[in-house]
């Protein structure tokens, strides 16, 4: 119960209920707040407890002073908690390891429970195996359940061991999409109380639901088991960036178009650490659809989020999914008595300031590498010359490191040529560099649409019957967030066009987006590695890293699911898909974009016809039981799980063995050594073990050891449940440069345990290291972790022995990440690098001063780097623990260790 210094505690009574509220006008200043920062100071009121949340941090935010830089620590505790299947089974193998530790220690075990509501969609796990035919999304199923049926076994038990935590099991429907049309709640109510939905994620793009007013971001997962678990999440009151926004959409542009163009304008703006919210007479005439796409890719604009408010466009969405109508008049009662509901006239304080007039809007793609790296449509072609002399050039004369989220080089223009001739069952034909090998409709970002989703059905249509074809190269996908994608796209008969496109449904997971692409055709694939070609992808999706959605592909691009469809008919992005034909038809006749692509009012016809209240109603009745074969799933039942000792799926933790009562006293990093020296914009993609186990990698050796073939690796996202895996695998991006080991790309590094520091794998350097008890140290440039909210990249980064990073800048998950896993994150001094000390990373490196970690936050520590040749470099690093909170979770060797204390101490 509150505190309630402020008498805030009022009663709201909507279709014959009561609910208990804390009321915002209670605090003063809270009229001027931005709707973001309302939604904080309510949840403030309602758990103030006088001793991690006090009268002084509600004034702190009522009083907030825009322009300021955030220095003051709030917690905010978030109403529930989401997960995906990759981040989430590690969550839930922690908490039923965590009930071991407790029951080892003395207490009940049976007490370690979400306190919070926690749900998982389990989205992550299907390829694309099978493809092109009407039986694909059937076979990827079955071929799902039979390589993780482990993982899922343990999360069924899960599903029955553990309170208030629920599983959407596979074949449902994409994670946030699911959140969106079914999970969340957007006005709360628990034990007789209403307050705002708020909810983190262990995904990034958690942010999706900002879309409909829901203030959530995403977290690692040793944040978000926290939070479970009833711990509030540590964070300063931020910067708020107000982005005014006027107009409509022109015609011809979609929602992906502007998402595209917000991000290139937040990127270049600078938002990491800052919320967005979007404001103006232009709200009004942005869907929810659209409002939900561009909160989907707040993690690529570097916000924390990218919310809208709650107005008659979020009350219509509600009753559209099929809520409740006393639940969504509560919506409506509760958002305008708390000063929460939209209005076009009133203007907020923001810290910082941005407008866009969406008739400005022009049909985009991004790519090669970076979501923010926007291409005006009809300059794509010219683009990607240029870009594609930095793939098909001699690598070694590259910089060591040319990272994933670096900018692309420029080149002159000139094409490159190499054509590689492949005969298949479609005949045969040539294959050359900017060929699309794959085009994927996938993604919650774009297919939560069903304006964009109808968009690409309807072109499909035009260009079946202008008879076009997809080329015989292009590996297409269709793969929805959720089942009532599939069902009104049949609704309107769309579906049967796309088939003949091609575009099968494949599962309803994130796929493609998620480098769940499955391989390319042996024949395409020998082409393109027999050419060394630069070929593309495709997708409706909202990442496109190197080495991120296939290993065969070098350049990716974002794009809108009618133009995926639209460069799957062309083939290439080498055309001028505005201007050249897209095919021809049977009369041997040109066929352009503009022939097919549909107009507004078409799509909004067929919109408007074909989706009703019944389809979410009918979809979600039983969303969460899931069909025979996963019902049949045999568990085991008790307060523990049973680890089966042959598992290579699901084994028990690591992190609480041996973990005394009470904390050990932090001391100074003696004789550490540098197990990766890295350059800028580094991202979790390359930390993180991701994508396919190769079977020469220590991870393929491991499994080879414990008999698993060849056949049944699966992916390191499959087996996010196994640490003797995953730990293997970190560090092992296939586009990974270390430059400790230059003229490498992937796992590898220096290990001087041997003479003259021989090349060998990042994980059989950390084993020898730890046979020696020689701490490690990483060295890394600007936005150290940038990417999704991989916790692998800091538990993995544990695991190996690493006791700190020192960077030039650090991601805001990942840094949160590290700390949370017991790693400490120092920056480098201002304006100083590795590079610019002269640091080789050959250096043995000793952190002195983190002794006065254990009473207060020091500003800095001592580092000081000896090399081979006696020469000493020093330098004060700028000790990155931010507030209070992360710093007891540090001390504590961790976020875990600290709730499990605390439990144990209650």
């Amino acid at each position: 119960m509150s505190k309630d210094s402020f008498q805030a505690r009022d009663t709201l009574s909507v279709s014959g209920q009561d609910y208990d509220i804390y009321r915002i006008d209670k605090v003063e200043g809270h009229d001027r707040l931005p709707y973001s920062l309302k939604v904080l100071l309510e949840n403030l009121l309602r758990t103030e407890d006088g001793a991690n949340i006090t009268a002084d941090h509600i004034r702190a935010l009522g009083s907030w002073d825009p322009k300021a830089k955030p220095s003051t620590e709030i917690q905010f505790t978030p109403g529930r908690v989401i997960m995906q299947d990759f981040t989430g089974v590690p969550c839930i193998v922690d908490l039923a390891t965590m009930r071991e530790a407790v029951r080892d220690l003395g207490g009940d075990p049976a007490q370690i429970n979400p306190l919070a509501p926690a749900e998982m969609v389990i989205d992550h796990s299907v390829i694309v195996d099978f493809f092109g035919h009407a039986d694909s999304f059937k076979r990827n199923v079955e071929r799902e359940y039979e390589r993780n049926r482990e993982r899922y076994q343990f999360l069924r038990w899960g599903q029955t061991a553990f309170n208030e935590f629920k599983v959407v099991p596979p074949g449902t429907g994409i994670v946030h999409q699911v959140n969106i049309e079914h999970l969340a709640r957007v006005v709360m109510t628990r034990d007789g109380a209403a307050y705002p939905d708020t909810c983190v994620g262990t995904d990034s793009h958690t942010t999706m639901e900002n879309g409909i007013g829901v203030l959530g971001w995403g977290v690692g997962g040793i944040e978000a088991e926290a939070a479970m678990l009833g711990q509030p999440i540590s964070m300063l009151i931020p910067k708020v960036v107000g982005f005014k926004l006027s107009g409509d959409l022109p015609a011809g542009a979609t929602a992906t178009d502007l998402v595209l163009t917000i991000t290139e304008m937040l990127r270049e703006h600078g938002v990491v650490g800052k919320f967005v919210e979007f404001y103006g007479e232009g709200v009004g005439s942005v869907p929810v659809a659209d409002r939900s796409t561009l909160g989907n890719m707040s993690p690529e604009f570097g916000s924390t989020c990218a919310i809208f408010p709650i107005d008659d466009r979020t009350v219509d969405y509600l009753r559209l999914t099929g809520r409740d109508e006393d639940h969504i008049a509560l919506v409506e009662s509760y958002a305008k008595e708390q000063g929460l509901w939209h209005d076009p006239e009133r203007e907020a304080e923001y810290s910082e300031y941005l407008e866009l007039d969406l008739s400005s809007v022009v049909p985009s793609i991004a790519g090669p590498k970076r979501p923010q790296d926007r291409i005006q449509l009809d300059r794509a072609d010219s683009q990607w010359r240029r870009d594609v002399v930095n793939y098909v050039e001699d690598e070694a004369e590259r910089e060591s490191f040319p990272a994933s989220d670096s900018p692309a080089e420029k080149g002159n223009g000139d094409r490159p040529h190499n054509p590689q001739t492949v005969t298949n069952d479609d005949g045969t034909f040539e294959v050359d560099h900017g060929a699309v090998v794959i085009a994927a409709i996938t993604s919650c970002t774009n297919t939560s649409n069903p304006y964009v989703m109808v968009g690409a059905g309807l072109l499909a249509k035009n260009a079946v019957e202008a008879g076009l074809a997809t080329k015989p190269w292009v590996k297409t996908s269709l793969a929805p967030g959720s089942q009532v994608v599939t069902g009104y796209l049949k609704r309107a008969g769309l579906d049967t066009y796309l088939d003949k496109l091609g575009f099968n449904l494949v599962g309803y997971g994130c796929t493609t987006c998620i480098g769940n692409s499955g391989p390319l055709p042996e024949e395409i694939s020998d082409a393109v590695n027999a050419g060394d070609l630069a070929v593309t992808s495709v997708l409706s999706g909202n990442r496109n890293f190197e080495g991120r959605i296939n290993p065969d592909i070098k350049m990716n691009y974002l794009a809108s699911p009618p133009l995926v469809v639209a460069y799957a008919l062309a083939g290439s992005m080498d055309i001028n898909i505005t201007t050249a034909p897209v095919g021809k038809n049977a009369d041997g006749e040109d066929v352009f974009l503009k022939d097919i692509w549909p107009s507004p009012e078409d799509v909004r016809e067929v919109v408007d016809s074909n989706i009703g209240r019944e389809m979410f109603l009918e979809e979600y009745a039983s969303v969460f039981e899931g069909d025979d074969t996963w019902k049949s799933l045999p568990i085991p039942t008790g307060n523990t799980f049973e680890w089966a000792d042959d598992s290579t799926y699901v084994r028990k933790a690591p992190y609480f063995d041996g973990m005394p009562e009470n904390p050990d006293r932090v001391e100074n990093v003696e004789g550490a050594r540098v197990l990766a020296k890295l350059g800028d914009s580094v991202t979790t993609d390359h930390i993180s073990p991701a994508g396919a186990i190769k079977v020469d990698s220590p991870a393929g050796k491991y499994l080879k050891e414990q008999g698993v073939s060849l056949k049944d690796f699966n992916s390191y996202g499959s087996r996010r449940g196994n640490h003797e895996v995953m730990v293997r695998g970190t560090f092992a991006n296939i586009r990974l440069r270390n430059q400790l080991a230059p003229g490498t790309e992937g796992g590898w590094t220096r290990d001087f345990t041997q003479a003259d520091g021989p090349v060998s794998t990042i994980y059989d350097a950390a084993q020898n290291y730890a046979a020696e008890n020689t701490p490690l140290v990483v060295f890394a440039g600007k936005e150290y972790g940038t990417g999704s909210s991989r916790d692998w990249a800091a538990k993995g980064t544990r695991l190996l022995g690493v006791k700190a990073v020192v960077a030039d800048s650090y991601e805001r998950i990942h840094r949160s990440n590290l700390i949370g896993m017991g790693v400490l994150p120092l920056q480098f001094p201002e304006g100083k690098s590795h590079s610019s000390l002269g640091l080789t990373g050959e250096e043995t490196v000793t952190i002195t001063g983190m002794d006065a970690i254990n009473d207060g936050i020091p500003e800095t520590v001592r580092v000081k780097a000896v090399a081979p040749d006696g020469k000493e470099t020093a330098f004060d690093a700028v000790v990155r623990l931010d507030t209070p909170g992360e710093a007891e979770y540090y001390r504590n060797g961790g976020i875990l260790s600290y709730v499990l204390r605390g439990l144990l101490k209650k």
